[in-house]
């Protein structure tokens, strides 16, 4: 129940267009998704067994890579990706402040420190500051987090050259961008190490939580395979601190399974929506993104306007549900400040206060994006 409540933030007994419907998904894939439950009912193995396996070496060939450790949650995917490079206490890692502490958590529960970079205009990681925070750096910066938000990859192929310069670690935030694609490479393929949350709202969402973190190093596959069950190097002897556990089962990877062949039509489906929304909405008031090629995936679609406020109302007048990703910087969380982040990062505090998702999901009608047109274009900015 809280998952829906929270997918339909802004719904209301007379709601038009839901923010997603997961219902809708689920249905169509009905007979699909009983039977792979009942695959794995009739196995009788739960935990790490073939459905498992299976899914990770279906996923590494989608994202173009040799190796995926499927874990528990995307959460734990971007920690365990921290560690298995190296990074530990008091080491430094950049990543942005403008997607909800996901990053930034994963970085604290090592003891690392974050380090707060500048975004551009479309919401991902400016490669020139990135490249000033570099050649000052004294060499405390052991690895830097690139968050494809929103579906869009960042500029991922300069952050990565600008790296190897120093021998930083690059980690994709792939969370968002399932597919997501740029000359022929995959999210998650151009760093060092890749992390998925499978999350139900995700491009590539399960029906409870999931997360996977991809490779082309065996090394670091290896590394994060002993840390995602208790730092076993074999069963019940603890070879690295640092363990927990995190295991996708049975049952989520085999839904995964169902789905992965479908994400490709799901994301062009999400792009066709996206550009309706570019073509379709001219209110000088509303910013909309432009971008509707194959590095953008539309996992959500995010206007800014200096009016959110009066907008949401609108929408939600209008029976448009509506929710805001993300309405607090990391740098401006209580508990950053409490660890004395004292820092302005105008763009990221700017967005901020600005930023309005519309309902973007594959099973959403046409009709209902016209809706949303038509509501967006009626409203005038107070």
């Amino acid at each position: 129940m809280a998952l829906r409540t929270r997918e339909r933030i802004i719904s209301n007994p007379t709601t038009i267009v839901p923010f997603n419907d997961l219902a809708r998904c689920a249905s169509t894939q009905r007979s699909l998704l009983l039977s792979a439950v009942s695959r794995v009912l009739d196995s009788g193995w739960f935990v790490l067994g073939p459905e498992v396996s299976g899914f990770e070496a279906e996923f590494a060939a989608q994202c173009g890579v040799q190796h995926c450790a499927s874990v528990a949650n995307g959460s734990d995917a971007l920690a365990l990706a921290l560690a298995a490079i190296g990074v530990g206490a008091g080491d430094e890692v950049a990543t942005c402040a403008n997607a909800a502490m996901y990053s930034t958590l994963a970085i604290l529960s090592l003891r690392a420190r974050p380090v707060f970079v500048e975004i551009e205009r479309n919401h991902t990681m400016s490669p020139e500051l990135f490249a000033q925070l570099v050649r000052n750096s004294t060499g405390g910066l052991k690895a830097v987090v690139v968050t494809h938000l929103y579906g869009q990859l960042a500029d991922i192929e300069e952050i990565v050259s600008i790296a190897r310069t120093k021998g930083i670690a690059v980690v994709e935030d792939c969370a968002q961008a399932h597919g997501a694609m740029r000359h022929g490479k995959l999210a998650g393929s151009f760093g060092d190490i890749g992390t998925f949350s499978f999350y139900p709202t995700k491009n590539l969402g399960a029906l409870g939580d999931g997360g996977a973190v991809v490779s082309r190093s065996l090394t670091h596959h290896e590394r994060v395979m002993t840390l995602r069950q208790y730092g076993w190097g074999t069963k019940y002897q603890v070879t690295s601190t640092g363990g927990r556990n995190s295991r996708l089962d049975e049952l989520q990877a085999a839904i995964l399974r169902v789905r992965l062949p479908m994400l490709a039509k799901s994301n062009t489906r999400r792009r066709e929506i996206a550009g309706r929304y570019v073509r379709g909405i001219q209110n000088s008031a509303v910013k909309v993104p432009h971008n509707v090629a194959d590095d953008y995936v539309a996992h959500l679609f995010v206007v800014t306007t200096a009016n959110r406020g009066a907008l949401q109302v609108h929408l939600h007048h209008a029976g448009i549900a509506t929710d805001i990703h993300y309405p607090i910087c990391d740098h401006q969380q209580p508990t950053m400040r409490a660890l004395g982040y004292d820092i302005s990062l105008p763009v990221s505090e700017e967005m901020s206060c600005e930023v309005l998702s519309l309902p973007c999901f594959p099973d959403l009608r046409d009709d209902e994006v016209d809706a949303v047109i038509s509501a967006v274009n009626s409203w005038r900015s107070p």
